[in-house]
């Protein structure tokens, strides 16, 4: 599925978002011109600029959900702009957190306006978020009901700063568990997902039991979506992910094939892998060997299973909702297009 296919929903999102970053006065615009920037919209200069966007996939499955549930989704764009811009906040903070230049090669917030800047321009987007939230009062729900999604969000922003804090600990750890690393995904990269069903369908109407249902069907999809892409950051096609061959490697990232192999390093007679990873970030030559060691503990196969079985876990979970169509055929689909990356 491509994003022609959605482009119902992802015009109508792009058309939001823009709406809701139109703010400020003279003195203040170039505050949301950063985030026009990061978001794709602008050049460094500030001036309009056909960039990459982003998949707008969180917003796009609160939509369906909310459809799928019955709802009418055009009266949840203010929750779906939310998550968009939840999602981005995370991103522009990331960035400096990681100390990343760039972004889909681009040079990223802090790396143009400088680290204070960055810290500012993603608080803003945080607080456009809530706002956005605030306005579906506008929309005609209710005030409980708003106040559930405001809940729900902030909820999910606390699973993501945990999620995050995690990760930023295991670059310091030499003994991070395969059971500690999901954790750290499923809110880092679970949550989000998660909260972006639960919301399209609570704005929708659906019962408490259903909301259950689709929160299984964003944890799974999410810790799935992960996985995969830990597998594509060490095997992945450059041509296809955009990024340098077994990029992950050369960051030293300890993600979930590379702790699997040293979990099964730990009970053979030597352990180089576990050697390399105490030495920090690599460099070219140390991918090889790296890629041995990961052929050895069979670590591709094993990332593979774990990717499959939430992705079963997810389908599993989405054949329990009795859902409304087209929306439902969609989502099925999309959701099957995320999982089927080639690697």
């Amino acid at each position: 599925m491509s994003l022609r296919d959605l482009s119902l929903y992802t015009n109508e999102i792009e058309r939001a978002l823009r709406q809701t970053l139109r703010r400020g006065d003279a003195e203040s615009a170039p505050l949301y011109g950063m985030m026009q920037y990061h978001l794709g919209w602008l050049d460094r200069n500030l001036q309009l600029h056909q960039g990459r966007l982003g998949k707008r996939l969180r917003p796009v499955l609160c939509l369906l959900a909310c459809q799928a549930c019955g709802g009418d989704w055009r009266r949840a764009l203010p929750a779906a702009c939310a998550i968009e811009l939840l999602h981005n906040f995370t991103l522009i903070h990331d960035d400096i957190e990681d100390n990343s230049a760039l972004r889909h090669e681009r040079a990223t917030v802090w790396n143009v306006w400088g680290l204070a800047q960055g810290v500012n321009t993603g608080d803003a987007m945080w607080s456009l978020s809530r706002l956005s939230v605030l306005s579906l009062s506008a929309e005609g729900y209710d005030a409980a009901t708003v106040l559930d999604v405001a809940r729900l969000l902030e909820e999910t922003s606390l699973a993501l700063c945990e999620g995050q804090y995690l990760d930023i600990a295991f670059e310091t750890r030499q003994d991070v568990t395969l059971d500690e690393y999901l954790r750290m995904i499923e809110g880092k990269t679970a949550a989000l997902l998660s909260a972006a069903l639960r919301v399209g369908a609570l704005l929708g109407g659906a019962s408490d039991e259903q909301l259950a249902a689709w929160g299984q069907v964003g944890r799974s999809l999410g810790l799935a979506f992960q996985i995969i892409d830990d597998i594509l950051g060490i095997w992945g096609d450059p041509a296809v992910t955009g990024k340098s061959a077994a990029s992950d490697i050369l960051e030293a990232k300890k993600t979930l094939p590379i702790l699997q192999a040293l979990a099964w390093e730990a009970q053979q007679p030597t352990r180089p892998l576990s050697a390399l990873y105490a030495g920090g970030a690599l460099d070219e030559r140390q991918v090889p060997l790296v890629l041995e060691c990961l052929e050895q503990a069979d670590s591709l196969a094993y990332a593979q299973q774990q990717a499959a079985r939430h992705h079963e876990a997810m389908r599993q979970a989405l054949a329990t909702i009795d859902g409304s169509e087209p929306a439902m055929t969609t989502l099925r689909a999309l959701t099957a297009s995320l999982l089927e990356r080639r690697y």
